[in-house]
């Protein structure tokens, strides 16, 4: 069985795997990101965590109303416990100096075998792909993983404005 489902995956799949797992591992070694370019990965992995909900679910609500739920608890937890940590901005550049973390590459990872297992399962019209159950738990994972890459953002931005977040905003 699972010889066929890797036989009938599309070869983008393993490509977009190779891909994911060389962004995840660049995200492991310190380095600095320009202003510009701080928000364009976890943006990008959060369009396709939501992407990954409305593929599989449609517009449902319990779909929907699951994901924005892991994005909030994510997100918040997140920003109170500064994730990613010691982040610094670098005013003479505009740019900021983001440590090495292998956290990123885990939720690229979970979105993305959330997404290839979700996908075998619709496909093969599984019966508990419309289980209510099944389609909460899965939207809510794929908001956490959202949720934590928009904690980074937040973070990060924090780092050049550290009162911005609470609203004190420079």
């Amino acid at each position: 069985m699972l010889a066929e489902i890797l036989r009938r995956t599309p070869a983008w799949v393993f490509i977009l795997f190779v891909v994911l797992l060389a962004f995840g591992y660049l995200q492991s070694k310190d380095r600095v990101v320009k202003r510009s370019q701080a928000a364009l990965l976890p943006v990008a992995m959060i369009v396709l965590s939501l992407y990954g909900v409305l593929s599989a679910f449609g517009v449902s609500s319990v779909a929907l109303a699951s994901w924005t739920a892991g994005v909030g608890i994510a997100g918040w937890l997140g920003v109170i416990f500064g994730i990613p940590r010691n982040v610094r901005y670098l005013p003479e550049t505009q740019s900021f100096s983001v440590p090495g973390s292998w956290l990123p590459l885990a939720l690229m990872m979970a979105i993305y075998f959330m997404r290839y297992a979700t996908a075998v399962i619709v496909a093969r019209q599984l019966p508990m792909a419309g289980d209510p159950a099944f389609v909460g738990s899965v939207s809510l994972g794929y908001g956490l993983c959202s949720g934590l890459f928009l904690a980074r953002v937040l973070v990060i931005r924090r780092s050049a404005a550290p009162n911005w977040i609470d609203g004190d905003a420079r």
